[in-house]
């Protein structure tokens, strides 16, 4: 049940094919498996086995996949961070799950090390052609190590650095299954080339694209951070057939002026967020490629229902669930709302998290009779389609009247000058909460103009009071609208 299996097995298959390329680098399958087998066999070197957690802190670059089924073949548990992290950030992680060996990328040096100092993780650092050539001098660790399904095989961190961190255990068999999944819903196949523009230490990119492209014996072709131009460019040149992305890597390709037609693209997906309705129809307008919506946390490995395409598909829903996952929408007792009203979105399958590590508190809460309880709203129609509303913390409540923010952004979004929206709540002394809207736009256009425009669409308890401008909105590395950092300036 390793993960690490099934790049084996590919490799026999398919031993002379890419699997990874970023610009002229490249590895095949069987190159990245023997690579990956002497990675293996460093650890063991360093007395490292089944359980023992080993981070990493590497971009979207081909080694990342080495070091990742490295560290799986020998029964240790990976512990992706993000290549951006500071000191403080990088202590922490590393404390809490008692990280073994930290591998970063050699640009991160200094803070890594810096990060690493008084925790039990000794540094290791990636120089490409230096990394080769020390590998090629490590004897292979030709056995996998043996694993059950429910054994761990990553640890992600959830965002933020208030408190303790939580650590999402996600099993083999939870990450294999779902890649499964997501391969077969999108018929990947071996002449398929899958974009990597998802950071590859987060459970979207791992899953969907790393683990599902060797699981079919596809390619993936790397991109180290996404840019609009850059991403065109790697799609005509490599012959790229399916794009997994989120929301505002479609607006900025919408937004790019060298964007044309990318009916080549066999699968667009999106998720990570909301996709705003009016973003989907002008990129499947412009582009002539119908995006296919879905929905996931890192605590259900991700995925956990998506849209099909052609006449399954239902513009500005998430789908229905994948196969042997179920979804609710419950009220607060935890009982299963009619059809139609708002509730909290609770998921039950084997996509669903082992627990958090060392945190049977948070665990049982989140993780209730088999149900994971998300914290996100939604409903589901008559015909059995869900629809994602909002995060319930993000709900404002304004002189007693509830208003979503993900309504009053697709409004906003819906203005020609708006390219990018984030609502969220104020203080107020007399309402509780005033409605905030924070705007990046393609042309000039004023404040009262857009309350104007958003005032005539929605109740009058809804339209934003307040409307201010700035010229990017502030972003997590995976792409999501950071609310936080504005509601905190």
């Amino acid at each position: 049940m390793n993960l690490a299996d099934r790049l084996h097995t590919a490799a026999v298959r398919l031993g002379g094919r890419a699997v990874l390329t970023l610009d002229e680098a490249a590895l095949t399958y069987g190159v990245l498996d023997e690579l990956s087998a002497r990675l293996a066999g460093l650890l063991r070197c360093r007395g490292i086995g089944a359980g023992d957690r080993v981070a990493i802190m590497l971009p979207n670059v081909p080694e990342f996949g080495v070091v990742y089924y490295g560290v799986l073949r020998v029964g240790a548990i990976v512990v992706p961070l993000d290549p951006l992290l500071k000191r403080r950030e990088i202590a922490a992680y590393l404390g809490d799950c008692g990280a073994r060996l930290l591998i970063a990328w050699h640009a991160f040096a200094e803070t890594a090390e810096a990060g690493s100092a008084g925790t039990k993780a000794d540094c290791f650092f990636v120089v490409p052609e230096e990394f080769r050539r020390l590998l090629r001098g490590v004897p292979a660790e030709r056995e996998i190590a043996s694993m059950a399904g429910g054994d761990t095989a990553v640890i992600h961190y959830t965002s933020g650095t208030t408190g303790r961190p939580k650590g999402i255990e996600l099993t083999h068999a939870n990450l294999g299954g779902n890649a499964a999944t997501v391969a077969r819903m999108h018929a990947l196949g071996v002449d398929d080339v899958v974009l990597g523009a998802l950071p590859l230490y987060h459970t979207y990119g791992q899953t969907c694209s790393l683990n599902a492209t060797v699981h079919a014996g596809a390619r993936l072709t790397l991109l180290r951070r996404f840019d609009p131009g850059r991403a065109l460019e790697v799609i005509r040149r490599d012959g790229v057939t399916v794009f997994q992305g989120v929301p505002t890597m479609y607006i900025a390709l919408l937004d790019h002026p060298g964007a044309s037609d990318l009916s080549m693209l066999r699968v667009c997906a999106s998720g990570g967020a909301a996709m705003p309705l009016d973003v989907l129809r002008a990129y499947e307008t412009r582009f002539g490629c119908e995006i296919l919506e879905g929905y996931g946390l890192s605590e259900t490995s991700p995925v956990t229902a998506t849209n099909r395409g052609g006449r399954h598909r239902r513009p500005g829903s998430i789908g229905w669930p994948i196969r042997d996952v179920e979804l609710r929408i419950v009220d607060e007792e935890g009982r299963e709302t009619p059809r139609g009203e708002i509730g909290e979105i609770v998921v039950r399958g084997p996509n669903v998290m082992k627990g958090y590590w060392n945190d049977p508190a948070a665990t049982a809460e989140a993780v209730r009779d088999g149900w994971f309880h998300t914290g996100d709203l939604g409903r589901m129609d008559e015909d059995g389609y869900f629809y994602l509303v909002d995060r319930r913390r993000d709900v404002i409540i304004r002189g007693g009247y509830t208003v979503y923010p993900r309504e009053v952004e697709e409004v906003l979004y819906e203005h020609p000058a708006v390219r990018q929206a984030a609502v969220f709540g104020v203080p107020h002394p007399e309402l509780g909460e005033e409605i905030q809207a924070v705007v990046a736009v393609r042309e000039p256009v004023g404040c009262e103009d857009l309350r104007d425009f958003v005032r005539e669409r929605v109740a009058a308890y809804k339209y934003p009071r307040h409307v201010s401008f700035v010229d990017e909105l502030p972003m997590s590395p995976t792409g999501k609208i950071l609310k936080r950092a504005l509601i905190s300036r």
